[in-house]
């Protein structure tokens, strides 16, 4: 089971370099994406805190 995870996270290491290198534009419009996620998720979980609070 470890040796699977191992090969897993080396196959998503060596795809996300990949795209990097081929595709830094791309790789970058990702990341982005990511980070908007992450932005609109923490916004979530506060508007809901606050509507939990009133």
């Amino acid at each position: 089971m470890v040796q699977t995870k191992k090969i897993a996270l080396y196959l998503v290491v060596v795809f996300v370099l990949y795209t990097i290198i081929t595709s830094p534009e791309r790789a970058a419009d990702l990341v982005q994406v990511g980070f908007e996620g992450i932005s609109d998720a923490a916004g979530g979980v506060g508007e809901f805190m606050t509507e939990l609070v009133e």
